[in-house]
């Protein structure tokens, strides 16, 4: 059974986070995998994945916010010719992938989290991996 799912993402936004937690959710149930890890991968360079704050939308606006006062967007001492070296930044902090435990059919998050793709070059059309392994 393969358990690997794709997915695709059309962002009009510059940055922004984007809850792909119910999508991770109906992967998990469409592989019938009650216990087991479920992995989630962003194959690409300027955008990311993370678990944070799901009840206030503020979290999602604060962290876009503190990333571009740290990695600010227009810095004339970046070299990178695309211009595009803060979303290198932003995304290697984010990290390009997270790891859950699936317990009864369900993925272990706590009370207010989610996961989020993170988009910091946008916009862009984005895919990421969604892999369920029973364990």
């Amino acid at each position: 059974m393969n358990n690997l799912y794709e997915h695709s993402l059309a962002i009009e936004k510059s940055q922004t986070m984007i809850d792909i937690t119910p999508i991770i959710k109906e992967d998990i149930k469409k592989s019938k995998i009650q216990e087991g890890i479920v992995v989630v991968f962003c194959p690409h360079t300027t955008a990311g994945i993370t678990i944070n704050e799901n009840a206030d939308p503020d979290v999602v606006r604060d962290l876009i916010y503190g990333f571009e006062k740290v990695y600010p967007t227009n810095d004339n001492n970046y070299t990178h010719f695309e211009g595009n070296s803060h979303a290198h930044m932003k995304s290697s902090t984010m990290g390009a992938s997270q790891t859950l435990i699936i317990h009864k059919g369900e993925p272990i998050l706590g009370c207010w989290q989610d996961v989020y793709f993170c988009e910091f070059d946008g916009p862009r059309n984005r895919k990421f991996y969604v892999k369920i392994t029973k364990g």
